[in-house]
């Protein structure tokens, strides 16, 4: 059991969320950076949740991108996705949530700026979704991400031709001179 984050401070998080968590331990285990386990001496930091929040939130994306946008084809599906899972993306929504404040870390990592790093957010944010998961089930996960994410997407898909640079280059030079670019 992860100890040390304020048992008072879990509900403003979860309203942050959208979702109420029935086993608050594993909030806390989502909140548990490795270099907080090693100086508390826990033996389990929020590392085996990311791995699984990161599998949901590609499936839930995956899903939302593909029954919201009928039109796109395959390439710009992915290319949706890739929008917005991503560490920058989602240290951003991290950022929104003030995920920072809550997160358990060692003295140097703490000292360090670690907080507002975004490896280190975006990392948790998928704990937290590994942790929905885990306690609310597929139905719960991916009404988080949705919530969380949702608009995210509706926005990147209107900027999707602004996204590969290649291809407009590629698109624009054939249309106009009615060759490939070299």
């Amino acid at each position: 059991l992860v100890t040390g984050v304020q048992t008072c401070a879990l509900p403003i998080l979860q309203d942050r969320l959208g979702y109420r968590f029935a086993d608050e331990a594993l909030m806390r285990r989502a909140l548990a950076h490795r270099s907080w386990c090693a100086e508390a001496g826990e033996p389990e930091s929020n590392e085996r949740l990311e791995v699984l929040g990161d599998a949901v939130l590609g499936w839930a994306v995956a899903d939302i991108a593909f029954r919201r946008h009928l039109d796109l084809p395959e390439g710009k599906l992915t290319d949706l996705r890739k929008s917005v899972v991503n560490a920058s993306a989602l240290a951003s929504v991290a950022r929104e949530l003030a995920l920072g404040s809550f997160l358990l870390l060692g003295k140097g990592e703490g000292s360090s700026g670690g907080r507002n790093k975004d490896s280190i957010l975006s990392d948790a944010f998928e704990a937290v979704l590994g942790a929905v998961y885990l306690d609310g089930g597929t139905t719960a996960a991916f009404a988080t991400v949705e919530r969380l994410l949702g608009e995210r997407m509706v926005v990147a898909a209107s900027q999707l031709d602004r996204l590969d640079h290649k291809t407009v280059l590629q698109e624009l030079s054939a249309r106009l001179r009615d060759v490939a670019p070299v």
